[in-house]
């Protein structure tokens, strides 16, 4: 059985500048594990493969396409391929969002 603690996983770069530690990472599926502090947020991009969004904690801001709305813990958001989303940390606190994205995307499919 192999387990990983989320919280102390190794972080990888991004293009955000943010703190994301990928947990999983098989061809039926990746997910990546991240954490804004207060004040940071995600640069508006395109998946090409269907993404959802699990709020571990804190409140956040998530704008997927021409929507925009404050979520809060055990909250699930389904994000549709090659649409753009974003996430906001506007609050004072930490935001600790699951992001899984199925199937993975592959060098050749990936657009940010």
């Amino acid at each position: 059985m192999q387990m990983i603690d989320a919280k102390s996983a190794s972080t990888m770069d991004n293009p955000h500048g943010v703190k994301a530690a990928r947990l999983y990472d098989r061809p039926g599926a990746q997910a990546v594990h991240l954490t804004l502090e207060p004040g940071q947020a995600l640069k508006r991009h395109v998946t090409p493969v269907d993404v959802f969004f699990y709020v571990l904690q804190g409140k956040g801001t998530v704008e997927i396409g021409d929507e925009r709305q404050e979520v809060g813990p055990d909250v699930l958001i389904d994000s549709p391929a090659r649409v753009p989303h974003c996430w906001y940390n506007e609050s004072d606190g930490l935001l600790r969002v699951l992001v899984v994205k199925a199937p993975r995307p592959t060098e050749n499919t990936r657009l940010l």
